[in-house]
C-alpha cells in the first residue's frame, strides 16, 4: 500500500527531530566566545620566556577547572625586542589590527610609558607583571594595572635594615632609565628621614661598558662611605658585581644592599656572578610556600624544557608567578563581563589621519577594567587583589648571598618591622622593631667577624687633619708650642687629652694629626669662626679645642655632644660681709640627708643590739635601758664616744662599714660648713647685669670669643667693652676696677670661669644667672659618620667611673646582710623549734623567749680555760648538776651593776622576773644553797631546745 507523500514527510520528521534537537543542544553547550588579549614581551629574555609560559599555563589550568566558562581568552603574542619603539609598535598593531580587549605587558618600565597612553586612548587595560617603577603612577591612567609591586614598597624594608645596623650614610647606585630613576626620590627622602646622609648618587647607563663601570667603581672606592644600595636589573647587575669583585670592593668593610630587581633574579645568574656577590644583602617579596606552588614548579619546568630545549632551565621566580596570577585574574574578569559585544567602536578616519588616530575604542574596556579591579583570588604568589591600580605586599624577605645561592635571614612587614620568622604571633604584635637581633647570622663581604660600620677613612688620606686654635692665654685648655730646632708643633691641653681619650675608646682606629691654625711666626691665623670655616672648606677634617657649640657655627659643621659644662656666667670681685646666720649649721646637709642620717643611726643601733643582745652584758637590762643603749650607742659613734664593747664578729663587720660612712659624712659636713661660713662672709660686689648697665660699668670678654655677640644682644654699650686674652690679664682688669681702667665684671664660659676662680678663689666669684650655651664640642664636616660614634664616646669618657653605691647604701646593705645572717644562725641553732609540730604562734613565742636568753655557748660567758665540745657547747664541771652550767661571774659583769642587782654566773636569764620585767636575779639575803636550789627549780622550766 502506497503512502501519501505528506504522511512520509511527517514520519521522517518524527524520527529526525530528536536527533536534530540533541545535536543543536550539544553545539550550543560547546560554543565559547573567544576574547582577544595581546601579550607584549621581550621574548629573547628570561623574564619574557618565563612570563609567556606562565601565562599559557594559567589559561590552560583555569579553563580545565572551569569548563563551564562561556568565554575563552585567546592570546595574540608580540615580541617587543627589548626596545621602547618595538613595544609601542607591537601595541599599536594589537589595538589596530587585532582589536584586543586587553594587553599583558610590557616587561620594562621604560617600555610601559607609551603603551599606557595607548591603553588610555583605546580604553584597553594594560596589565604589566614586571613594570615596577613608581614614576608610572604619575601618569594617572586608570587603564594601567600594575600586577606587581611598586618599587617604592620596598623602601621601608631597606630603611629598617639601615636603622638596625646604625649606618649613617649611603651611596645610591642605579641604572639610568625609567626603572632606575623612579625609586630614587622615595629612597632619598626615606634615608634622610632617619638621618642617613646620601653622600653620592652613582648613575650607570644600561649600555655602559665594563671599563666605564670600573671607572665609576674606582670613584666610589676613594670615598669614605661603604654602604651601597644597588637598584638595577640583569644583565647590567651581573657585569657590575663582577667588576666590583675584580677591583676589590667585595672585601671587609663593604656593605651591598640589593633591591628586588636583582634579588628576584639571583637564581637566573651565572654561578661565577654569584661567586662575586658573596655577602650581599637583598630583599624580595615573600611568597608563601604551598602545595599548589610546588606542584606548579614541577609542571612548569617540564613544559619549559619542552618549549625551550636549548635553554638552561633556571628557577621560577616571582615575575613568573605574577604573570600566572595576572592571566588568571584577567580570564576571570573577562568571564564576569559576560557575553557582551566584544568589539571596537569604529571612528571616522580621514586620509590625513595619523596612525594613532586610527586606533578604535573598546566597547567593553570600562566594564572589563571594573571587573578586573574587583577580582580576588588566592594565587600562586599569594593573595591577589588590585588596590589603587597595583598589588600590595604583606612582607619582604631579607636574604644573604652565601655559597651558590641565597639564604633567608629574616623578614620585614609593615606592622612588625624586622622579624626572624613569619608566624601568627608576630603578625598580630603591635611592636615595630628595627633590631638587628631579629635577623639571622649574616655573612658580610670578606667574611669579617664584625658588622661593618659603613664607612672608612678615604684610601687617599692616611690621617685625619685636626685643626687646633693658637692662643696666648688659658693654655690649660689648648697649648701649642714649637720646637725651635725642627719647628715641629706640639699640642697639649685638656681639650686635646679629652679628644685623645675619646678616639682611643672607639672600637676602631682613627689615625689623626694636629695642625695648628696659626701663622709662620706662631700667632693665630684668625678667629674661632675662621677656624670652623676651614672645616667647611675641607682644609681640615675636624677642629679640636675650646670650641663652643653655637647656632651660627652649626651651619658649616656638625658638632659632637659637648664634653664640658655649658653656659656663660658673670665673674665679679667679692667683698667681706660680717653678718652671720644662727642656723647655718643646718645647711651643709639637705633635709632628706638629715632624715636619712637619723634613720640610719637608729637602724645601726638596732642591728648592733640584735647581734649583741644574747652574748653581751652591755646590751642587756631593763626595756628602757636597752632602748636607751640603742640610741646612745649609735649616736655616740658619730664622735667615736661609745663605751660598749662589741664581741660579735658580725657586729664588728657592721661597725667597720658604719665608721667609714661616718667618716665621709662628718668630713663632708665639716667641709661644707666651712665653705658656707666663708661664702657667707664674702659677698659679690655686683649681683645683677642691670646694675652694671645702670651704672655704666666696664665689662670684659675673652678675645675672639662669641661672648662679644652675646653682650651686644644683652644691649651693653660697646664703648664699655674691654678685652682680655689670659687669666692674668683678667685678674689685672678686675683688680683695677671700672673706674681705674679695669672692669667691674667679666663674662665668659663656665670652664674658663672655674679655672680662673681656682687660681683666685679668695678674690672673685661667679654670679647667677648662668646663660644657656652648649659647652665645648668637637667639630666635623657636615654629615660626617664620625659624629655619632664620637658623641657616644664623649659620653663614655666624660661620665668616667661613677659611684654606683652611696655610703648609706653600702651601710644599709651590709647591716641588713649581717642582720639576716645573725637571724639565720639563730633559727638554724633552734631548728628543732622551727621544724616542730607546734602552731606558728607557739613557735614564735618560744623563739622570742629563747632570743631573750643569754647564749651560754658564746665565748663571752665561758669560764677561762674551760674546754669546748665539738658542738661548741661548754662542758659541765665534774659533779655539777646536769641542769645547771656552773660558771663563775666575769669581772666585767659587775662593773655596770648595782650591789643588789648582781646576776649569778650560772643563771641563764630564764626566770619569771626576767621574762616579765627583764630584771636580774638578786640574792635577797639568801644563802648560796638556797640560791642554787631556786635556780635549779627555775631550770626545769627551760625548754629543752635552749641547750
Amino acid at each position: 500500500m502506497r503512502r501519501h507523500p505528506t504522511q512520509l514527510l511527517t514520519s521522517l520528521l518524527f524520527f529526525l527531530f530528536p536527533t536534530i534537537f540533541f545535536i543543536e543542544k550539544g553545539m550550543t553547550q560547546n560554543t565559547t566566545i573567544p576574547v582577544k588579549v595581546g601579550v607584549v614581551l621581550d621574548l629573547d629574555t628570561w623574564v619574557g620566556k618565563m612570563g609567556l609560559s606562565c601565562i599559557s599555563m594559567a589559561l590552560s589550568d583555569l579553563y580545565a577547572s572551569h569548563g563551564h566558562y562561556k568565554t575563552r581568552v585567546v592570546t595574540k603574542i608580540r615580541d617587543s625586542k627589548r626596545d621602547v619603539v618595538g613595544a609601542a609598535a607591537a601595541a599599536v598593531d594589537l589595538l589596530q589590527n587585532e582589536e584586543v580587549e586587553a594587553i599583558i605587558g610590557p616587561r620594562s618600565s621604560t617600555q610601559a610609558n607609551f603603551m599606557i597612553s595607548l591603553g588610555s586612548k583605546a580604553r584597553v587595560p594594560i596589565i604589566s607583571f614586571s613594570a615596577s617603577s613608581p614614576s608610572l603612577s604619575s601618569l594617572r591612567s586608570q587603564y594601567f594595572i600594575r600586577a606587581t609591586l611598586n618599587d617604592s614598597a620596598q623602601v621601608p624594608a631597606i630603611i629598617a635594615i639601615s636603622q638596625a645596623f646604625e649606618w649613617r650614610e649611603a651611596v645610591l647606585i642605579y641604572v639610568d632609565n625609567e626603572y632606575g630613576d623612579g625609586i630614587i626620590p622615595y629612597m632619598t627622602d626615606a634615608l634622610q628621614g632617619i638621618d642617613v646622609h646620601v653622600t653620592y648618587r652613582s648613575v650607570i647607563s644600561p649600555s655602559a661598558t665594563d671599563d666605564q663601570i670600573g671607572e665609576e667603581l674606582y670613584k666610589l672606592m676613594t670615598m669614605q662611605t661603604r654602604v651601597f644600595i644597588v637598584h638595577m636589573v640583569t644583565p647590567l647587575g651581573s657585569r657590575f658585581f663582577t667588576k666590583a669583585d675584580e677591583i676589590g670592593m667585595m672585601e671587609e668593610g663593604y656593605v651591598w644592599i640589593l633591591t628586588d630587581g636583582l634579588t628576584d633574579l639571583l637564581s637566573t645568574m651565572d654561578p661565577l656572578v654569584i661567586d662575586s656577590m658573596q655577602g650581599v644583602l637583598g630583599i624580595k617579596p615573600h611568597v608563601p610556600r604551598t602545595k599548589e606552588l610546588e606542584n606548579f614548579r614541577v609542571r612548569w619546568k617540564r613544559k619549559f624544557r619542552q618549549d625551550h630545549p636549548k635553554d638552561e632551565t633556571s628557577e621560577l621566580n616571582i615575575f613568573g608567578l605574577w604573570a600566572y596570577d595576572a592571566a588568571s585574574a584577567l580570564a576571570m574578569a573577562v568571564e564576569k563581563v559576560g557575553t557582551t559585544n566584544f568589539s571596537f567602536q569604529k571612528t571616522n578616519i580621514s586620509s590625513n589621519s595619523m596612525v594613532l588616530d586610527t586606533i578604535r575604542v573598546s566597547q567593553i574596556g570600562t566594564n572589563l577594567l571594573q571587573s578586573l579591579l574587583s577580582t580576588k583570588l588566592k594565587g600562586l604568589s599569594g593573595y591577589f587583589q588590585i588596590f589603587d591600580g597595583q598589588l600590595h605586599s604583606t612582607a619582604f624577605e631579607i636574604v644573604n648571598v652565601i655559597g651558590k645561592g641565597e639564604r633567608g635571614v629574616g623578614f620585614w612587614t609593615p606592622k612588625n618591622g624586622i622579624i626572624r620568622r613569619l608566624n601568627f604571633s608576630h603578625t598580630n604584635s603591635k611592636t615595630y622593631s628595627t633590631s638587628k637581633d631579629n635577623l639571622g647570622t649574616i655573612v658580610w663581604p670578606g667574611e669579617p667577624t664584625y658588622v661593618p660600620k659603613g664607612w672608612v677613612l678615604p684610601v687617599n688620606e692616611k690621617k685625619l687633619r685636626i685643626g687646633v686654635p693658637v692662643k696666648n692665654g688659658f693654655s690649660e685648655f689648648v697649648n701649642v708650642t714649637w720646637d725651635p730646632k725642627t719647628n715641629a708643633s706640639n699640642v697639649t691641653g685638656y681639650c686635646i687629652d679629652v679628644f685623645d681619650a675619646v678616639m682611643g675608646s672607639l672600637p676602631y682606629a682613627v689615625p689623626h694629626e694636629y695642625i695648628p691654625f696659626g701663622t709662620p711666626d706662631g700667632k693665630s691665623a684668625g678667629s674661632y669662626n675662621d677656624l670652623i670655616y676651614q672645616v667647611f672648606l675641607k682644609n681640615y677634617d675636624a677642629v679640636v679645642g675650646d670650641i663652643t657649640i653655637v647656632a651660627n657655627r652649626s651651619k658649616y659643621v656638625d658638632f659632637t655632644l659637648p664634653y664640658t659644662e655649658s653656659g656663660v656666667s658673670m665673674i665679679v670681685p667679692i667683698k667681706d660681709n660680717k653678718s652671720k646666720s644662727a642656723w647655718i649649721f643646718l645647711k651643709p646637709l639637705t633635709w632628706d640627708l638629715w632624715v636619712t642620717s637619723a634613720c640610719f643611726f637608729v637602724f645601726i643601733g638596732f642591728v648592733i643590739w640584735v647581734l649583741e643582745h644574747r652574748i653581751n652584758e652591755d646590751f642587756r637590762g631593763p626595756h628602757s635601758h636597752q632602748a636607751g643603749t640603742i640610741f646612745w650607742f649609735s649616736f655616740s659613734t658619730m664622735v667615736f664616744a661609745q663605751k660598749e664593747r662589741i664581741v660579735s664578729n658580725l657586729a664588728r663587720f657592721v661597725m667597720i662599714i658604719w665608721f667609714f660612712v661616718l667618716l665621709i659624712l662628718t668630713q663632708s659636713y665639716t667641709a661644707s660648713l666651712t665653705s658656707m661660713l666663708t661664702v657667707q662672709k664674702l659677698r659679690p660686689t655686683v649681683t645683677d647685669i642691670k646694675e652694671l648697665q645702670a651704672k655704666g660699668e666696664y665689662v670684659g670678654y675673652q678675645q675672639d670669643s662669641f661672648v662679644l655677640e652675646f653682650l651686644k644682644r644683652m644691649k651693653f654699650d660697646e664703648s664699655k667693652f674691654r678685652i682680655y686674652n689670659s687669666s692674668e690679664k683678667l685678674a689685672e682688669l678686675l683688680s683695677k676696677g671700672s673706674a681705674n681702667g679695669g672692669i667691674a665684671a667679666a663674662f665668659d664660659e663656665i670652664p674658663y670661669m672655674k679655672l680662673f676662680i681656682a687660681q683666685h678663689c679668695s678674690k672673685y666669684t661667679m654670679v647667677q644667672p648662668t646663660y644657656k650655651f652648649d659647652g665645648f664640642g668637637f667639630a666635623f664636616p657636615r654629615g660626617s659618620p664620625l659624629v655619632p660614634d664620637v658623641s657616644r664616646a664623649v659620653l663614655i669618657v666624660t661620665e668616667g667611673n661613677e659611684m654606683l653605691l652611696g655610703p648609706f647604701l653600702i651601710a644599709g646593705v651590709t647591716s641588713s646582710l649581717a642582720l639576716i645572717i645573725g637571724i639565720a644562725m639563730f633559727l638554724h641553732k633552734h631548728r628543732v623549734v622551727v621544724m616542730g609540730e607546734d602552731s606558728v604562734s607557739t613557735k614564735i613565742k618560744t623563739l622570742m623567749t629563747l632570743f631573750d636568753q643569754k647564749d651560754l655557748s658564746s665565748h663571752t660567758f665561758r669560764i677561762p680555760d674551760q674546754p669546748y665540745s665539738s658542738s661548741n657547747e661548754p662542758i659541765a664541771a665534774v659533779g655539777a648538776s646536769p641542769s645547771v652550767t656552773n660558771c663563775s661571774p666575769r669581772p666585767s659583769t659587775f662593773s655596770n651593776q648595782t650591789n643588789n642587782d648582781i646576776p649569778l654566773s650560772g643563771e641563764q636569764g630564764t626566770s619569771s622576773s626576767e621574762h616579765g620585767g627583764w630584771s636580774s636575779i638578786t640574792t635577797g639575803g639568801q644563802s648560796s644553797p638556797e640560791i642554787a636550789a631556786n635556780l635549779n627549780q627555775e631550770r626545769t622550766n627551760i625548754p629543752e631546745t635552749s641547750h
